[in-house]
């Protein structure tokens, strides 16, 4: 999607609300979403949810502010923009 997905989720419902054919990127494409930004665009200046799970109460997530991936708990609000293969 060239767009991110309304608002803020938890990242139960962001696994949920990316739709058929559609997922989380890993944190491993994230990163390269995040080198690719600007030709991609529609980018906030936020941290964006991957799908690589940290544990049970956390997964990996992509700074697009500073570029830095961390690991947050899973019920924090974070944007999210799903991807699908082509």
């Amino acid at each position: 999607k060239t767009t991110d997905e309304i608002g803020t989720m938890i990242w139960s419902d962001a696994v949920a609300a990316v739709g058929s054919g559609w997922r989380l990127p890993t944190s491993t494409e994230l990163l390269l979403l995040y080198a690719q930004r600007k030709d991609i665009g529609g980018f906030a200046n936020e941290d964006y949810w991957s799908s690589t799970e940290q544990d049970l109460n956390s997964a990996w997530i992509q700074g697009f502010r500073t570029g830095d991936q961390d690991r947050y708990n899973k019920t924090s609000k974070l944007k999210v923009r799903a991807v699908r293969p082509f």
